[in-house]
């Protein structure tokens, strides 16, 4: 059973759970290895140490037995950076309540192995619907003859939640959530754009007061909207790059965001390679190919307040760099421009830029795009430059 398919069971049990409410009560637990793989903690099963918890504010670790305690429930939900060497059994992610008669929140771990070697595909902008179905199957397709270890999808997971009521919206979710748990190895997902529920309320008419408004659909069904995990010696970061001002998105990673970064890296050893992957690049000149826009749906430029900036890529890049730059960062896997790209700049930051093709569709731009997705191979904690592989 997949991560995806185990989180999906357990959706139902927890459907009570009000999603994007701050709560100030405590959340705990232990972080345990699953010997005998059953998600329960039987007699003489170990905690383990050193494990990153987090609410998506705090990030703690485990002590020696395993426990581990947070102030609050955060966002409603508590998740586990899996470690090195391990697997989750079941969802590394859990929503809470933050009640004070809520039970401790574990997190079961097997050991498995870590390799040397491994490969991962990255994907990007699958837009899901009935009509476009078959162009997710075809990348499963891909997926279970090239056996990667894990998939990256990097956001506009589902056709669109920005502009529809909450039935299609839900309908969206649920056609993404149902083809991925087919694929035979863990899919990482984050949000993109329209994944934000009902924000263009213009067109949705979703009230702000919804509970699952903006953000809160994307972590009542997929969990944590940023989060973290190590595979092969590679600190692999899911990072949530679309910020709402009113009715409208954009690029940006806040500033609540931004400290949990930093606190999840302070937890890595030093030398420890990190990859970013996010829907809105950091950095890209395909807005620039596209050519300026400001009277269609997604205008080029946003003004708040008393500031402009580009929309389509992240406005606060230099906040973010500066987490970043005193890591060894190789690769920053993007999205949201349905084209592949790659951009290298002379620096002190020796990151590569990758933004991933569409696997919804080609896409008709100044330079028409094909569909696709990209296998990356790693080899001693050394990322290559990627494997495109088309869509037809």
């Amino acid at each position: 059973m997949t991560l995806v398919r185990r989180t999906v069971a357990l959706l139902a049990l927890f459907s009570g759970v009000l999603f994007g409410a701050q709560v100030p009560a405590p959340v705990a637990g232990s972080v345990f290895e699953d010997t005998n793989g059953n998600g329960r903690r039987d007699a003489g099963e170990r905690g383990i140490a050193g494990v990153a918890v987090s609410n998506q504010r705090e990030v703690v670790k485990t002590g020696t037995d395993g426990a581990y305690r947070l102030a609050s429930a955060g966002y409603g939900i508590v998740f586990v950076s899996i470690p090195d060497g391990y697997r989750s059994v079941g969802p590394f992610w859990l929503p809470v309540s933050g009640s004070s008669s809520s039970g401790p929140v574990d997190f079961a771990l097997t050991v498995n192995r870590a390799p040397t070697e491994f490969t991962f595909i990255h994907a990007s902008d699958t837009h899901v619907s009935k009509q476009s179905l078959q162009r997710l199957q075809q990348f499963r397709q891909i997926a279970e003859t090239r056996r990667p270890d894990f998939v990256l999808v990097s956001g506009d997971l589902v056709r669109d939640a920005l502009r529809v009521p909450e039935d299609e919206a839900r309908g969206y979710y649920d056609l993404y959530l149902d083809e991925i748990q087919r694929f035979p190895m863990p899919v990482w997902s984050v949000p993109g754009n329209h994944e934000n529920f009902g924000i263009e309320r213009h067109l949705s008419l979703v009230s702000p007061k919804h509970p699952l408004y903006a953000k809160g659909m994307y972590r009542q069904r997929l969990g944590p909207n940023y989060y973290s995990f190590t595979y092969g010696g590679v600190h692999f970061v899911g990072l949530d790059s679309v910020d709402i001002a009113d009715l409208w998105y954009y690029g940006h990673v806040d500033d609540t965001q931004l400290a949990w970064l930093r606190a999840d890296l302070e937890n890595l050893q030093t030398g420890t390679p990190v990859v970013t992957f996010n829907h809105i690049p950091f950095v890209s000149a395909l807005d620039m190919i596209g050519g300026y826009r400001d009277a269609d749906a997604a205008p080029t430029l946003i003004t708040l307040g008393d500031r402009t900036v580009f929309r389509h890529v992240v406005s606060n890049f230099k906040d973010v760099l500066a987490v970043l730059q005193q890591r060894d960062w190789p690769l920053a896997l993007g999205g949201h421009f349905h084209t592949r790209e790659s951009i290298r700049y002379e620096s002190a930051v020796h990151t590569r830029f990758h933004q991933a093709a569409a696997v919804v569709g080609p896409t008709e731009n100044v330079v028409p795009a094909i569909s696709g997705v990209t296998l990356y191979r790693v080899k001693n904690r050394v990322i290559d430059d990627g494997e495109f592989i088309p869509l037809r």
